[in-house]
């Protein structure tokens, strides 16, 4: 889908003709879109293949028509079995136009073109790829912000499951993260060489902006790499804990075999070919379910006495420790 929009008094509009300082909008970008790109804009089809390369580095080149810079963007697609990861934006700055080629719809792309961004214009082409590289570092930070909440709500729910699926969401969020660590830090080295360059002739407020773009693009790598270790570790933790739910889940199993192996032994013995005590009284059989129910009774008392004495141990254990520490640091 290609859009072409320009400045206007009222911000960025949509218009149908190209025109000199236009900013040409290529997202979700088809066969078609690729072939009206090389055709009416001049993009040849070797550079339209590097954007569309999902592992394309971030880089930034300058031609004799052109200058090219390639950047990466958060996007989320569920049809991707990763719900969130990232695709290179391709910016070409032509003398009289900016064209954007994405193969995905992103976050920061929809916030260029809907205005959101204060004093944002397409007057300056420098001030547009720092603007877009900075609303990037923003939709980084948002998207980590959002991967955090997500895998909060995973870890509520692991807590009580015995089944892979909330690590299987947790792996997948760890891939996303992978993503963006991978991005954000290609982003950092695109920035290094934007500030060492000369070809884009940056203004004294544009250095200004480059510096709190840089600034941005590190807070948001250092926050990658925070949930990424708190992920990992959380997953590790996880594992353990669904292990001990499935034997917390064995043990009471076998607690409910050994009560009812009670009453089978009891009625394996009147099961028997031979002379039994009370075998032609009427009243057996009730006697019998009544013995078995108070023999099955006992050993869940038996049982239950038993582990309240274990966790009442366990207690006094953690205690004893607690006690010890206070001690020692009160020394």
């Amino acid at each position: 889908m290609i859009k072409i929009r320009v400045q206007s008094a009222d911000g960025i509009v949509e218009t149908n003709t190209v025109c000199p300082g236009c900013w040409v909008d290529a997202q979700d970008v088809d066969k078609a879109d690729m072939l009206r790109l090389e055709q009416e804009f001049g993009i040849s089809g070797d550079l339209l293949t590097d954007i569309m390369d999902i592992d394309e580095q971030s880089r930034i080149e300058q031609e004799d028509d052109y200058i090219l810079i390639i950047a990466g963007l958060p996007v989320w697609d569920n049809n991707n079995g990763i719900s969130c990861f990232t695709a290179p934006l391709g910016m070409i700055l032509f003398p009289d136009k900016i064209v954007t080629v994405c193969q995905r719809s992103s976050d920061a792309l929809r916030d260029m073109a809907s205005n959101r961004i204060k004093g944002f214009s397409l007057r300056s082409q420098n001030a547009f790829v720092l603007n877009m590289l900075s609303r990037a570092a923003y939709t980084f930070l948002r998207a980590l912000k959002e991967l955090n909440r997500n895998s909060a709500e995973i870890e509520t729910a692991l807590q009580k499951s015995i089944h892979n699926n909330e690590l299987v969401q947790l792996l997948m969020l760890q891939k996303s993260l992978v993503y963006f660590t991978t991005s954000i830090k290609s982003n950092g080295l695109l920035l290094d060489k934007i500030q060492k360059q000369t070809f884009l002739r940056l203004k004294e407020d544009e250095q200004d902006l480059l510096e709190d773009v840089i600034t941005e693009n590190v807070q948001a790598m250092e926050m990658a790499n925070i949930y990424s270790s708190i992920l990992t570790g959380t997953m590790d933790a996880f594992a353990s804990v669904i292990s001990n739910n499935l034997n917390i889940v064995m043990k009471r199993l076998a607690i409910v075999n050994i009560i009812l192996l009670i009453p089978t032994v009891i009625y394996s013995f009147y099961g028997m070919n031979v002379e039994l005590p009370f075998q032609h009284n009427v009243s057996a059989v009730t006697g019998i379910i009544i013995v078995s129910l108070i023999a099955s009774a006992v050993g869940v008392v038996l049982l239950n006495i038993k582990m309240t004495f274990k966790k009442m141990a366990f207690k006094n254990r953690m205690n004893h420790l607690a006690a010890s520490r206070e001690v020692s640091c009160r020394r």
